[in-house]
């Protein structure tokens, strides 16, 4: 019985080995496999490679660009009949786009999760439109879509109107984009494709910078943006330049006495002092008085020079003013100053018949037997001036008339 027995063991466990292996492979195969997928799984979230968490990548990029656009605080919309309201939310959206600078696809969707209540119904309507009809998701069929909903069609034309007719004038080139960006989404089609929207821009740039900029080669915005406001900076430092210089003093300066380059020159008399300019009193300018007069000859060639005078304010006479016999009511004899009679009737004057030396043995005059001098016609003499081409050939001095002492 134990020989059997023991005879049968061998063969029981024989039978049994098979099994055994076969498990402890399947068990080896599954272990592999579990490393394997682990390792799939890391190379996958490191590298990512296509699978699974590709999508999972995504969603976190996503949520990241989300959470940036909601730094900027954005406006909620609940829709309304106020277009300006309207108007108003989608200009800060564009101002935050403009920052962020994300597709227009993304643009439209953070855009839309700005809306509540009756907008959020209006959009998902608009949506289903667009998934039907496969429109694409471009701003600028987001805008009409907008604009057709909540700003009426007068309002609509009104700012169509005005960027038909907006033009740069005394704005600067940063300030018409501004306003060209403004007001273009009320005219989609107008700006439907870039070379439009290039065009118009150019188009209402000032006449100066579009003659620059025909020579250039535009294609975006961008650029008809940037070579704009190069060319508006090179004028204007150009212009600054130009009006410095206008400022400046000019090199000739003016010295006081110095005349003109197209004033003729002052025609100089002779007299004392240096020169004297033709008109003033002095030689050939009868008149009373002293100053300016030139030399006397007369004086010079008598070998006399007479004292200091006295002249009379009043008549000009070689006596004191206050012993002037023309002043006061009453009349005096201009001869011996008589109140008694006149210069006719002067006891002093030779009488007729008698001779007096004169100066130069002339002959006096004669003298009726009243004592007066016979009458004769009346004379005019008169006194003119005229040029002398030999000054040395003119006499000069000084004779008394009436008792006045006049230059000649």
């Amino acid at each position: 019985m134990e020989s059997g027995g023991r005879g049968r063991g061998p063969e029981g466990e024989n039978e049994n080995e098979p099994d055994q292996v076969a498990t402890a492979i399947q068990r080896m195969a599954d272990l592999l496999e579990r490393m394997v997928n682990q390792q799939g799984q890391g190379q996958g979230q490191n590298a990512g490679n296509p699978g699974g968490n590709t999508e999972n990548n995504n969603h976190d990029r996503e949520d990241r660009a989300l959470e940036r656009f909601q730094k900027f605080a954005p406006p909620k919309f609940v829709g309304g009949p106020n277009p300006d309201i309207a108007e108003g939310w989608l200009e800060r959206m564009l101002d935050i786009f403009a920052a962020l600078g994300y597709t227009e696809e993304r643009q439209i969707s953070f855009a839309t999760f700005q809306f509540e209540g009756a907008a959020r119904a209006w959009w998902n309507v608009i949506k289903t439109k667009w998934e039907r009809e496969q429109t694409p998701w471009t701003w600028v069929n987001f805008t009409r879509e907008f604009n057709e909903k909540y700003l009426p069609p007068i309002v609509q034309e009104r700012r169509e109107d005005e960027f038909i007719r907006l033009r740069q004038g005394a704005l600067s080139v940063a300030e018409y984009e501004t306003q060209f960006t403004k007001l273009s989404r009320f005219a989609p089609d107008l700006v439907l494709t870039e070379q439009r929207r290039v065009r118009s821009f150019i188009q209402g740039l000032n006449v100066e910078l579009q003659e620059a900029l025909a020579a250039v080669q535009v294609d975006t915005i961008s650029q008809a943006l940037e070579k704009a406001q190069r060319i508006e900076a090179a004028r204007g430092q150009v212009k600054a330049f130009q009006e410095r210089k206008r400022r400046q003093p000019s090199s000739s300066t003016y010295t006081p006495g110095q005349s003109s380059k197209n004033e003729p020159p002052t025609k100089l008399g002779r007299g004392v002092g240096g020169p004297r300019p033709i008109g003033t009193p002095g030689r050939g300018n009868f008149g009373r008085g002293q100053a300016g007069r030139g030399p006397q000859r007369g004086g010079q060639r008598g070998g006399q020079s007479s004292g200091p005078r006295s002249t009379c304010n009043f008549c000009g006479g070689n006596h004191p003013s206050d012993n002037c016999w023309k002043q006061g009511s009453v009349r005096k004899c201009f001869r011996c100053g008589s109140t008694e009679h006149l210069i006719a009737q002067c006891p002093k004057a030779p009488h007729e018949g008698t001779s007096t030396p004169q100066a130069g043995g002339t002959t006096p005059k004669p003298i009726n037997a009243g004592g007066n001098r016979p009458k004769v016609p009346a004379r005019v003499y008169a006194m003119g001036h005229q040029e002398v081409t030999d000054p040395s050939a003119v006499i000069e001095g000084t004779l008394s008339l009436f008792g006045v002492p006049q230059t000649f």
